[in-house]
């Protein structure tokens, strides 16, 4: 599939990006983004040779949100399907097998801020600054938020949500934003690296991690163990189970076949 909001390049590693490319707008969502972004997502985890995925922005910026020049001239029920296709790619996340990184630097803003809350796992530059910015311009961020508050609990979430303002990556990552904080420099690189650690585990087994995480969150605390208890049984059945312990005990690295 052709892009024209987005750069999309599977590596040998197994490690596909996905690069928001609006510089201009500072990677902003418009409809065409944000549908482009959830295909990307769907084409990529569909991809048999595609174990991770990292999102990232173009030029200076990860995301500043949505595009405020596409808010005018809808009734509620058009501002509801709007609002929805703008925030579709990152429940689908969640969805998603595959485990997804996002590379935040400059700003991530409002929806920004939600798709980087919403990817499994995030790497920012250390003077990456983050906020639910909606509130400075009479709006909120109220479905962003929701992933936000996955994170960093309830208070944390209302202070951002509530004020508006930005933080830097390393207070971002004590509340719980953000997984590493590395140089600017040295993000692009760190990135991948980081990535490609992920990429050499046996896919089915970070398939069935992630899923399973997700399925059991909103569970309750024994049904919690019930449920992944049966996941791992399950698991213990697959050829790449066999593989590894195998490969342990040979002293060689596994060859995963993702069965």
């Amino acid at each position: 599939m052709g892009y024209s909001r987005h750069i999309v390049k599977k590596g040998e590693d197994h490690v596909a990006t996905v690069t928001l490319n609006r510089p201009e707008k500072m990677n902003a969502f418009d409809s065409p983004l944000a549908e482009e972004l959830l295909a990307a997502f769907m084409e990529l985890d569909g991809c048999a040779e595609t174990r991770v995925i990292v999102v990232k922005g173009a030029g200076r910026n990860f995301c500043a949100g949505i595009d405020v020049s596409e808010i005018t001239g809808k009734n509620a029920l058009e501002y509801k399907q709007w609002v929805n296709r703008m925030e579709s790619p990152l429940f689908f996340i969640s969805r998603m097998k595959k485990p997804v990184i996002a590379q935040v630097h400059g700003v991530a803003a409002a929806n920004g801020l939600g798709l980087a809350a919403s990817a499994d796992l995030v790497i920012a530059a250390e003077d990456a600054r983050m906020g639910l910015t909606a509130i400075n311009l009479g709006l909120n961020c109220v479905g962003p938020v929701l992933p936000v508050a996955r994170c960093v609990g309830r208070k944390r979430a209302l202070e951002l949500l509530l004020s508006g303002s930005l933080v830097k990556a390393p207070e971002a990552m004590a509340m719980g934003l953000v997984n590493r904080v590395v140089p600017a420099d040295e993000l692009e690189k760190e990135a991948r690296e980081w990535a490609a650690v992920f990429a050499t585990k046996s896919p089915l087994a970070l398939q069935l991690a992630k899923s399973a995480f997700y399925t059991a969150e909103d569970m309750e605390y024994e049904k919690q163990f019930a449920y992944m208890d049966e996941v791992f049984a399950r698991l213990c059945t697959t050829g790449d189970a066999h593989e590894g312990v195998k490969a342990f005990f040979e002293k060689r690295e596994p060859l995963w076949r993702g069965r």
